[in-house]
């Protein structure tokens, strides 16, 4: 029996991997019974056959996508193409997991010069017809053949110029003959042949073109920001239209069961009167509420209401649903769980547990933890807020603060931002090739469109504050710049967006941190119970500690002494030790910094209490501490009676050709032991001074940094062992403390057993072990990647998630081999990965007992863990 590339609606079930997320839905909504416009789903086995076939469509497939076009006709009673009662159909996208208009749609399906007629007596409404046509043709160009759609917009406004009209509503029957006229004439000389008239050649590109979408640049950008493996594939979804264009009584919308952007359990959502999707979603025209659609069609307002309140008690979750009103007769397109807000995630998760429809154990699975980031960032300080002047009002797309320069194209927003400026992308309206500028921007600002158009949805789902549909503004795209308020805004000019509330404030507005409690708490709570792995953080400084501590930091995974060497009060200390020339010098230059050091670590001890500590000694090359400019190397000198040609040599003879890999890390302390015994008595002696002050039983771990052979670990742990027991021997207090070492370079990682055997932890690296793996620099790789991820070399940044399968062996290799060695070493992820949430579940495979990140991601490595405790013991 051949291999099942297609299944109708009624065949299917729930397999989101072959069928995709919205397949599936609808087969299971079309066996619930409901308003559901039949069709068939083309697999997402039939994506990747289509890939391994150079791009063709299989014979096996063609047949079968036939056979089910032919099933499909003799449900609906219409035939494709026909003269009399044509069948048309939708072709969209469908992965397993949502990712809203990323990928391509084509409507209106099947119309051709002749059926368009056939369409037109059917339903007695020639302007309904070719309204469908012209916009089949302009999408079909579009997403089939790359015709650019505003290349038809113009043709578009040329008609309407001439008519004399503003909207598309009001050009007649014959006006829009004439503009499918123009749009054939314009689609044959740009690409040299006649619009398709044979609706199953229309059919079978368009599912092509679907597939190919799934590998186009913004899909494969948002599948980076968002962990979606490429050789997933999508599903594509042929179902027969329904129409909202056919006047008065028709319409279509979007809705959700409770409030995306707050929770609020209370439908939510909007429609537009004779209009098809794209119009809603594309953000064109601006929709009415759905509270609206009870008093134009309150029969249709009690039915939806009916099915949505079912769905969400089937699905036990919030629904996005597409639904489309013909001649008052109401269908459900599709529906899936809703993207929401971080704090809309949480209300609805503890609420739904309340309500008795979920467990705790699954409300912690349905937040996504990037998602907590969210809840965690500036609002306005509210002082500034009452001073400032609304200069207009937009609707309150996605919520939070943003104030910055005003870019007026994604290209641009992206390059500001890599630069370091805070970017408000403001637009006409976005668009899914806008993904990368609106991921790198703090706020999105639009002209058009409503609360579920691409820009409020996409924003909501990345956290980024958004307000969307402020008609007062008049942009000029060409010249950069909008007017708002009688003031005209530049490119470069600061603006200031409130997304809870909608409002625009025509200057920079300064900000406050987030505080966070009630649902949060309850939430956090609930994940710390059911998580088994530790969270740490990264903090060099008592406010960070405090911060992280405020967020549920365990302990401190990584103190970077070198930060605190760069302070204004101690960096000429830190120079003068640098370049002294003899030991004594050094020594003499490091007795000074070493109660500035103490000072550092008893207030991060004071922060931390008795949670544990782990301090990196100094790790990176000397060269960095040193000045570049001619005065400030003048005035050292001076300081330390040299010449300046003689500390210019000096400086010249610490440069090095490859500094990540040179004179850094353990190789400084092998090279200058002075440097290892100062920390070493600087961490000791704080400790016991805060044991003494505070009573906190304090168990210091200090760790060597870029350790590639057991030998070279040795002798660093001896000079850190003899300074420790010295200053706690003179002390007359008992305090235990730690050695271990930071697993860096794949040598440590193949060589762990013996160098268990001197350390009591291993912590990871992430950092260097993924440079020294990979073989590129972190600083420079940005540079390249760019066109790995464009040519599917490789799919994601391996400095944000961590290579699994490469540096992940490594680590699973150096685990293994130190808890052979050492059965009780404790071991830790302390790189920038510890906060990302798929390499959280790799920690958690491989027994780590902590991961470690940056105070504001605590709160995500938290729930990130428990969601891997608990997907992990099933």
């Amino acid at each position: 029996m051949a291999h099942k590339w297609v299944y109708m609606f009624k065949e299917g079930d729930m397999n989101k991997n072959l069928l995709g997320g919205k397949g599936a839905n609808l087969c299971d909504m079309t066996k619930l019974g409901l308003p559901i416009p039949q069709g068939f789903i083309v697999t997402t086995e039939a994506c990747t056959e289509y890939y391994n076939n150079d791009k063709n469509l299989s014979k096996d497939i063609i047949d079968q996508i036939k056979s089910s076009l032919t099933q499909l006709e003799e449900i609906s009673g219409k035939k494709f193409g026909d003269t009399q009662n044509p069948l048309l159909v939708s072709v969209r996208s469908g992965a397993r997991i949502s990712m809203p208009g990323m990928m391509d749609t084509v409507l209106n399906l099947g119309l051709t010069d002749v059926s368009v007629e056939g369409l037109a007596k059917k339903t007695g409404n020639p302007r309904f017809a070719y309204d469908s046509y012209r916009r089949f043709i302009q999408m079909f160009s579009d997403v089939v053949m790359e015709l650019p759609k505003s290349r038809f917009e113009v043709i578009i406004d040329e008609l309407k110029e001439k008519k004399g009209v503003q909207l598309d509503t009001e050009l007649d029957a014959d006006d829009l003959k004439e503009m499918v006229v123009k749009f054939k004439e314009f689609y044959k000389k740009e690409l040299g042949k006649d619009f398709p008239q044979d609706p199953e050649t229309q059919l079978l590109e368009a599912v092509q073109a679907v597939f190919r979408s799934w590998m186009n640049s913004r899909a494969i950008a948002y599948r980076r920001m968002n962990d979606i493996p490429s050789d997933w594939g999508t599903a594509v979804n042929v179902q027969m239209m329904v129409f909202g264009n056919m006047g008065e009584t028709s319409g279509t919308g979007v809705a959700f069961t409770r409030n995306p952007s707050t929770g609020e359990k209370l439908i939510y959502g909007e429609y537009l009167i004779n209009a098809q999707g794209e119009d809603v979603v594309a953000g064109v025209r601006t929709p009415q509420p759905i509270s609206h659609l009870e008093q134009d069609m309150p029969e249709v307002y009690k039915e939806f209401m009916a099915i949505a309140n079912k769905l969400e008690d089937h699905y036990r979750d919030m629904q996005d649903m597409e639904f489309t009103v013909e001649d008052t007769k109401l269908y459900f397109l599709q529906t899936r769980n809703g993207k929401r807000t971080a704090a809309s995630a949480l209300k609805i998760a503890v609420e739904l547990v309340k309500e008795g429809m979920i467990t705790e154990k699954e409300a912690v699975l349905r937040v996504e933890p990037k998602q907590l980031d969210q809840l965690l960032h500036p609002t306005f300080d509210v002082t500034a807020l009452k001073q400032a002047k609304t200069i207009g009002k937009g609707l309150p797309a996605s919520p939070g603060a943003a104030t910055g320069k005003v870019y007026f194209t994604a290209e641009d927003a992206k390059a500001a931002a890599a630069k370091g400026e805070a970017v408000i992308l403001t637009r006409l309206e976005t668009s899914p090739e806008d993904i990368e500028g609106m991921h790198a921007s703090k706020g999105i600002l639009t002209v058009r469109g409503g609360m579920t158009s691409h820009a409020a949805v996409v924003a909501r789902g990345m956290g980024t504050c958004c307000v969307s549909g402020c008609g007062e503004i008049k942009i000029n795209e060409h010249d950069k710049s909008f007017t708002l308020d009688g003031k005209t805004y530049k490119e470069g000019d600061y603006i200031s967006l409130d997304g809870s509330t909608g409002n625009i404030y025509g200057e920079q507005l300064k900000t406050v941190e987030a505080e966070i409690s009630g649902d949060f708490e309850k939430f956090m709570k609930w994940a710390d119970e059911y998580r088994t792995m530790k969270v740490r953080t990264n903090a060099d400084t008592p406010a960070d500690a405090a911060k992280a501590v405020e967020f549920g930091a365990e302990g401190i995974g990584l103190c970077r002494t070198e930060h605190m060497f760069f302070e204004e009060d101690r960096i000429k200390k830190v120079r003068k030790m640098i370049v002294a020339k003899e030991v004594e010098e050094r020594k003499a230059a490091l007795k000074e910094l070493l109660p500035l050091q103490k000072g550092d670590f008893i207030g991060i001890y004071e922060a931390m209490g008795e949670r544990p500590v782990t301090v990196r000694l100094l790790d990176p090359p000397l060269h960095e501490f040193l000045p570049t400019d001619k005065a400030d190397i003048e005035e050292i000198a001076k300081e330390i009676g040299e010449t300046y040609e003689s500390l210019q040599a000096t400086i010249d003879s610490l440069h090095e050709f490859n500094p990540m890999m040179g004179h850094r890390g353990c190789r400084l302390s092998v090279s200058y032991p002075e440097i290892a015994d100062m920390q070493a008595r600087a961490i000791i002696e704080a400790a016991i001074e805060v044991k003494k002050s505070k009573g906190y039983n304090i168990v210091p771990e200090i760790m060597i940094p870029l350790v590639g052979d057991k030998k070279e670990l040795e002798y660093v742990k001896d000079i850190i062992v003899a300074a420790a027991d010295d200053v706690i021997a003179k002390s007359g207090v008992e305090l235990k403390y730690l050695v271990g070492t930071m697993i860096e370079i794949p040598r440590a990682a193949l060589l762990a057993d013996q160098i268990a055997e001197e350390a009591a932890f291993f912590s990871f690296g992430t950092n260097d072990l993924t440079q020294m793996t990979f073989g590129f620099s972190r600083d420079d790789a940005g540079k390249f990647l760019e066109d790995y991820y464009a040519r599917g070399v490789y799919e994601s940044d391996p400095f944000a998630r961590l290579d699994q399968t490469g540096v992940g062996q490594l680590i699973e290799i150096a685990v293994e081999k130190g808890r052979k060695t050492r059965p009780d070493i404790k071991l830790g992820i302390c790189g920038e990965h510890g906060g990302d949430p798929s390499t959280i579940e790799f920690c958690q495979k491989v027994g780590l007992n902590y991961v470690s990140c940056s105070p504001f991601r605590v709160p995500i490595a938290r729930l990130a863990a428990a969601q891997a405790a608990i997907t992990q013991s099933k």
